[in-house]
């Protein structure tokens, strides 16, 4: 998450669990710098790194999902529907606390569209 400007903060970030430990080298993020945008970021990878970011006014729905072993754990995946060209949706698996996660999303996408002047019966193409 140290790839963007310094004057950017992360918001939030989280790495893809397994048995509700942060075994994994797919890691999720909330990058936002004020006024000029806020960001969520997947970076998947070990030696070599893909990085899917999309602008947080662009999210249309989200859904959360969580399995039998997923309660255990306290993990569950979060599917971010986005209106972008180059992905339709972003998937946040087996991480920490995914209600609160998606009320926090929620709420920065509200913030993100109130700052673009995104009305919410405008659709982009």
């Amino acid at each position: 998450m140290n790839r963007y400007d310094e004057e950017a903060t992360v918001v939030w970030k989280d790495r893809k669990r397994w048995c509700g430990l942060p075994w994994s080298f797919t890691r999720y993020g909330i990058i936002k710098k004020d006024g000029e945008y806020a960001k969520l970021v997947n970076i998947t990878g070990l030696f070599s790194n893909a990085t899917e970011e999309v602008n947080l006014y662009r999210v249309d729905d989200m859904d959360v999902f969580q399995s039998f072993t997923d309660k255990m754990f306290g993990v569950g995946t979060i599917t971010v529907y986005v209106n972008d060209a180059s992905c339709d949706k972003i998937l946040l698996k087996k991480i920490k606390d995914p209600y609160k996660v998606r009320t926090m999303l929620n709420k920065l996408v509200i913030e993100d569209r109130k700052r673009v002047g995104f009305k919410h019966g405008e659709m982009q193409y």
